[in-house]
């Protein structure tokens, strides 16, 4: 018996502004763009202009175009609708209003529900893109003590960045994505032992969790965990012998 779903997950793509006859990339398991990643079918939209650096940046201009992409989603008959990057979280709310399902833009999400998993001494580590742009603004958290138990490592100046804030991204090998990643959690853990889970930011990250998580001995989420249950939550199964 297996259980099949006829509703997709909507995904917002950020612009890669590739040429019209580029050669279509090879994703692993892990990535939004590879359909394979989750159980369940989604659909995806690209955002015109939402280019990777402006995106991280908060370019308010953009907030429009996510609204008109993820209504044209909708129309297509997404349940739930997501983006892939991380620092989409600044038109969540936006987007929010626009569309009537359930709206998961970024992983950032998480962040008040896992501090109130963890232990009050316990500490959570947000693993982001560029943590020059990722300010306690965008964690949800309004009160001071929830915020100083939220520690922030980035990988700006890395090989990722570099290839990922062009207007044409280049691709990192996953060997280079897995080293900066737990390098950074090495890092953050050597300065803060108290930390007992680690989110994900980034949607490039998801690639390494499962090694992240043997690596470290911790939970470690990102959006595809917030995908999954806000899926789950609304997808009408239907049961097929």
């Amino acid at each position: 018996m297996t259980t099949s779903f006829s509703q997709p997950l909507g995904i917002l793509l950020l612009d890669r502004a590739l040429p019209p006859d580029a050669a279509p990339l090879t994703l692993p398991i892990g990535s939004m763009r590879n359909p394979a990643t989750f159980g369940f079918p989604t659909i995806s939209e690209t955002v015109a202009g939402a280019y990777g650096d402006d995106v991280i940046r908060g370019n308010p201009a953009l907030e429009l175009a996510y609204i008109a992409a993820a209504r044209r989603l909708v129309e297509r008959g997404a349940v739930a609708i997501s983006s892939n990057c991380g620092f989409t979280i600044r038109y969540q709310a936006a987007v929010a209003a626009s569309v009537k399902v359930p709206v998961v833009m970024s992983s950032l999400l998480l962040v008040p529900a896992l501090l109130c998993q963890l232990p009050v001494a316990a500490k959570l580590a947000v693993l982001t893109f560029d943590s020059t742009h990722c300010g306690e603004d965008l964690l949800g958290v309004n009160h001071l003590a929830g915020r100083a138990r939220v520690v922030i490592g980035g990988l700006e100046g890395g090989k990722l960045w570099r290839n990922e804030m062009r207007r044409t991204p280049l691709p990192t090998d996953l060997a280079d994505i897995e080293e900066e990643v737990a390098a950074c959690v090495a890092r953050l853990r050597a300065v803060h032992p108290e930390i007992a889970a680690i989110l994900f930011e980034c949607t490039v990250f998801p690639l390494v969790a499962p090694a992240i998580r043997r690596i470290t001995g911790l939970p470690v989420y990102d959006i595809t965990t917030l995908c999954r249950m806000t899926f789950a939550s609304v997808a009408p199964e239907r049961t097929m012998v």
